[in-house]
Formats: C-alpha cells, sequence, structure tokens
C-alpha cells in the first residue's frame, strides 16, 4: 500500500498549511499529493506551483473537470506538468454534475459515460503524439466544414505514458473506469462496500480483455485525528455533506445516491 493525501481545493485559507503539508509528505516518502477543482481555484495551477516546491512526490489532479477543458488542452495541460515535474504527474478526470457542467462551464450535461470515452480516448492520442484525428458524437477534430487540420501535440512528455484515473461512482462509470483508464479514484470507500465497486470494475477490465494487474485503486479517505471521537466527526461533516448535499442536482447527485445505495439513504 503506497500512501498519498488530497489537499481538496485551493484558497480556503489553508492555502500556507496545504503547502507545508505537501512538502513533508514529499519528505516523508509518499508517493502522491492530489489537488481538486471545482468552480474555485484551478487543480493544475495548484499541482504547477506544488511540482516547483517538491522533488519526488507524485502530482495528481483529483479531478480535471471534463467539461472545463477540451481534451487537447488537457492533454497540453498534462504534458506540460509532466515535463515540469520531471514526470512526476497523474491526470484524474471526471465528469463533474449538472449544476457545475451547466451552470458554470456552459456545456450539457448528456452522455457522461460517451462523452468521456471520446475525451479519454483523444488525451490518449495526442500525449502519444500521433496526429490527432477524431470524428465522435462530441468531439470531431478537426472541424470537417474549416481550414482547420490534423495536428500533432509539439511537446514531448518526460514520459511515454502519463496514468490516467477516472473519478467513478457509478456502475456504469466504474465498468468504464476498469475498460478505458489507469486506476480508479474513489470517494466514500469502505471496505464492507469495496467489493460491489471492484466487481464493476473488473467487468470493464474483462471487457478490455485486461486484468486488475497494474489497474491503481485511490481510495480517499477522510481523517480526523483526536481522542473525542464526536468531535472528529464533526470535523469530516462539512466534508460528507458538501458532496452528499451540495454536488448535483435535486434530480441528479451521485453522491447522495452512492451513500443511498450503501445504506444511508435517510442520512443523505
Amino acid at each position: 500500500m503506497r500512501l498519498g493525501v488530497n489537499l481538496g481545493y485551493w484558497g480556503a485559507g489553508n492555502d500556507a498549511e496545504n503547502l507545508q503539508l505537501a512538502k513533508e509528505a514529499d519528505r516523508l516518502g509518499y508517493a502522491v499529493v492530489w489537488a481538486a477543482e471545482a468552480y474555485g481555484s484551478d487543480a493544475a495551477t495548484v499541482l504547477t506551483w506544488i511540482a516547483a516546491q517538491t522533488t519526488s512526490i507524485d502530482v495528481g489532479a483529483a479531478v480535471f473537470q471534463i467539461p472545463g477543458r477540451t481534451p487537447a488542452n488537457t492533454a497540453m495541460t498534462s504534458a506540460t506538468l509532466d515535463s515540469l515535474s520531471g514526470g512526476r504527474f497523474r491526470l484524474g478526470l471526471g465528469v463533474s454534475g449538472p449544476q457545475v457542467s451547466e451552470g458554470w462551464h456552459g456545456v450539457r450535461f448528456t452522455k457522461p459515460l460517451q462523452r468521456t470515452r471520446e475525451y479519454v480516448a483523444i488525451v490518449r492520442m495526442a500525449l502519444a503524439r500521433q496526429r490527432v484525428s477524431f470524428d465522435g458524437e462530441f468531439f470531431t477534430l478537426p472541424l470537417p466544414d474549416g481550414p482547420g487540420k490534423a495536428l500533432t501535440l509539439t511537446v514531448h512528455p518526460v514520459r511515454e505514458h502519463i496514468p490516467i484515473y477516472l473519478a467513478a461512482i457509478g456502475p456504469k462509470n466504474l465498468e468504464l473506469a476498469g475498460e478505458i483508464a489507469d486506476g480508479w479514484l474513489a470517494i466514500f470507500y469502505s471496505p464492507e462496500h469495496a467489493a460491489d465497486s471492484m466487481a464493476h470494475i473488473r467487468a470493464g477490465r474483462e471487457r478490455a480483455g485486461l486484468t486488475l494487474e497494474g489497474f491503481d485503486v485511490v481510495p480517499a479517505v477522510p481523517v480526523a485525528f483526536g481522542d473525542d471521537i464526536a468531535a472528529c466527526a464533526n470535523m469530516i461533516r462539512p466534508y460528507a455533506a458538501l458532496y452528499i448535499g451540495g454536488m448535483g442536482s435535486k434530480e441528479t447527485n451521485f453522491y447522495n445516491q452512492l451513500a443511498s445505495r450503501m445504506g444511508f439513504e435517510a442520512e443523505a
């Protein structure tokens, strides 16, 4: 087992402490430090800042929002981050939710699985420095009715393969992660429910003719230290409330649905 830390969202008033945490994790030999984004700070800038002040710890996006960047832009950012960090970047992707996708980025939240599949395919194509030509339901490169032409990423990534993770919650998205990604960014992970999620991951791997060998599972587990269990639980409540109550619409909240599937429907 390898350990990592997730700094969450930057700009919440504890940036200096988070930077020191990243530096200490680097000193202690932690594997990776992750940064998130929603509709505040962007993860790419934060990770660049951290990479410049650490030496060996990986820097990971958890996640870059698929509606917030074109796949070509994500490939450019990933290649640049990997180069600046000396080959330490991990790319995590997520579809976000309908409120952020449509309300902040102006992107319709339709067929998120198909959009993700096409997005990852284009990112991989670009990072492999292939000439990017793609004809999909959501993405067409180059556009067929203009002067654009198929282009190749001019930056040479440090590594031949930058690992791609999907932040997946629902069964179909878990299968997709197993099929097309190198790893899974898991939220609300618990040993009691891990087998159900991993069954969907395994189904996706089998569909792609792959096993679980080499597939990276990254559980995000909030931790609070103290002698008073109730006080520690209160420290975690805002984290759970943000996702279960605030990350989605009344009709579509994947985190709320996950909590309900785990047996906490009344609490959610």
